[in-house]
């Protein structure tokens, strides 16, 4: 199993609320990604996708190493999303400079031949197969319930004025319904995480076609980063990358 991961502020953004991490544990063997993108005034975003993350991380890895716990990886991503969430809103309902503070999350696990992803908010997994891309996730927004209901397009959800209204995130409330997915994750296969700065600006064949043109993990993201860079980034850029 290999990961790599990369982030940028962007080109307009002053702070960076994006937090990524590759964590890969030897014994018992299992890997996990982990995304989250931050939303608050001052440094709340970013104080609540670290405080997300690092939850996620120490809960899932508590799960996956106990040999008395049984829950399959989706029971135990869905723990780990709960803690998560948990965490974020206490520290948003006890401080002040906290308050209404929220973030997304996208998650991959990789456990043997079991594979999940989970996610909370707009932040995507995409599976890279035998040259094809699919996007695993389904984003919690505003205008993803308006191409659910045939109200737009998705070519004009992606250019919509109210494309970053999410309706689902960490920390807002006391309870979050995460997704789980399990998705055939192949030798050679590639999961890709990215928050919405990179999923905003680039569209689906235009990653899938950056993925086909570079093996190597870090040439990959970097060329994907230095593509939405070149787009005027207006938000910060995260990319996750997991290839087993």
């Amino acid at each position: 199993m290999k990961g790599y991961t990369i982030t940028d502020v962007g080109k307009v953004r002053r702070e960076n609320q994006d937090c990524v991490r590759y964590y890969q544990n030897v014994t018992p063997s299992f890997a996990v990604l982990v995304l989250c993108d931050g939303m608050g005034g001052a440094n709340a975003g970013k104080i609540a996708s670290e405080i997300a993350l690092s939850s996620f991380i120490t809960e899932i890895s508590e799960h996956l190493s106990d040999k008395k716990r049984k829950e399959s990886i989706a029971a135990a991503a869905r723990l780990a999303s709960a803690e998560a969430n948990e965490q974020v809103f206490k520290r948003a309902s006890t401080d002040k400079t906290c308050e209404g503070m929220g973030t997304t999350l996208v998650a991959a696990i990789v456990k043997g031949k079991e594979s999940c992803i989970v996610n909370v908010g707009d932040s995507r997994a995409y599976l890279i197969s035998e040259g094809a891309i699919t996007q695993v996730t389904r984003d919690h927004s505003f205008v993803e319930e308006m191409v659910g209901k045939g109200a737009i397009t998705r070519e004009q959800a992606r250019n919509h004025p109210r494309k970053n209204i999410i309706t689902r995130a960490l920390g807002v409330d006391k309870i979050v319904v995460c997704d789980t997915f399990a998705p055939e994750f192949k030798k050679n296969d590639l999961l890709l995480l990215c928050s919405d700065g990179l999923s905003n600006t680039l569209s689906d064949s235009e990653i899938l076609e950056i993925v086909n043109s570079k093996k190597d993990l870090p040439d990959l993201g970097k060329e994907l980063l230095d593509m939405a860079l070149s787009r005027g980034a207006p938000d910060n850029v995260t990319v996750g990358l997991l290839r087993k």
